[in-house]
């Protein structure tokens, strides 16, 4: 997710805070800290049949362990602004929404923006690091010199840098890729020097130099010369297209739409099959109409497109839901509505 392609009606009013326990907030550009914590209004509706997941930090799939990371949480703007024509689902179901993923008090799109660290045969995969302390974002001035502790959280988890084999980027976002690396003498450089980054081929080609994203936002200039350039410098970037199998259990796929090379992961393991779906979803509101794209997708039907059809095979084969963005219960059982998709269970 990135908000600078809807800056003008929703980001001069982002709040956020950093998820660790005391609710102060982060420094930063436009900044005011809002705690948002709490979970369990997810399951106070029929279309989530069950419990709310409580947020947890951690679960198994068969053989893999999931671990969830937080960089920060908040309000992120209006949802029609952030998905435009979502705003007749938003009121109808805005109790379920809330608190975890509506703001109670002005109806806003609550998301956190956290990686996901996996624990596969040996290895440790580090999914969409967050966005990065330090950098300059002049779309999106909440992102701009950011100042947290996510670091640590990594090792309070049990990650260390050193050990981390590999870096799944699903999508080249300022949020999917900040901490690619970390200031070092004024230099950026790998910030798990150890690790192959999985970078998609289409993306690089698109937000790198001479990509036509880079005659659209000053954003794109500044998070490719951070977060992806000292990478592919360093000689740690893979760069693939159409598919990348990680291990026996593990397949990088297309899911293109919120960027040109926009990816999902999928997961296959014992009895379990999940999908970390990057910025496939938003908010959960979209799995009730899933044809709304956000504002931040650079082909809307296309997005639409490749969010059915990712939605689809994983009520069809029970694949358990994993977005980049939800706060609080964070992977979805789905089932499908019609031509919609209703939460079945919270897992996380």
């Amino acid at each position: 997710m990135t908000t600078d392609d809807v800056r003008d009606t929703t980001t001069d009013n982002v709040r956020y805070t950093t998820a660790d326990e005391t609710g102060a907030g982060v420094t930063g550009a436009g900044v005011t800290g809002l705690g948002v914590t709490g979970v369990g209004g997810a399951g106070g509706d029929a279309r989530a049949v069950g419990s709310a997941g409580g947020g947890r930090e951690r679960m198994v799939l068969g053989d893999i362990e999931v671990l969830r990371v937080e960089e920060v949480r908040g309000a992120f703007g209006a949802p029609g602004a952030m998905f435009p024509g979502i705003d007749p689902v938003w009121q109808e179901h805005e109790e379920w929404l809330t608190p975890d993923f509506r703001e109670p008090a002005d109806g806003q799109v609550i998301a956190a923006v956290q990686a996901w660290v996996l624990r596969s045969g040996g290895r440790t995969i580090v999914v969409d690091p967050g966005v990065g302390n330090g950098r300059e974002r002049p779309g999106t001035p909440h992102f701009t010199g950011l100042d947290t502790d996510f670091p640590d959280r990594l090792r309070r988890a049990g990650v260390r840098p050193e050990d981390v084999d590999i870096v799944v980027n699903t999508h080249i976002h300022g949020d999917h890729v900040g901490w690619n690396t970390r200031e070092e003498d004024g230099a950026w450089v790998p910030m798990f020097p150890n690790a192959d980054y999985l970078i998609p081929r289409p993306d690089h080609d698109h937000f790198g130099p001479g990509g036509a994203a880079r005659t659209v936002r000053d954003n794109h200039r500044f998070l490719f010369a951070d977060s992806i350039a000292p990478v592919v410098a360093a000689g740690r970037a893979v760069l693939w297209e159409d598919s990348h199998r990680i291990d026996a259990h593990l397949v990088l796929e297309p899911a293109p739409g919120h960027t040109p090379g926009s990816s999902v992961l999928r997961l296959s393991s014992g009895g379990d099959r999940a999908v970390f779906a990057g910025d496939l979803l938003h908010s959960p509101a979209q799995f009730l109409a899933p044809t709304c794209s956000s504002a931040m997708c650079v082909d809307p039907v296309t997005s639409a497109a490749s969010r059915v059809r990712v939605l689809g095979r994983a009520a069809d084969e029970g694949e358990l839901v994993i977005p980049a963005h939800f706060p609080g219960p964070g992977a979805a059982e789905v089932r499908r509505e019609g031509s919609a998709f209703a939460v079945t269970r919270w897992r996380m």
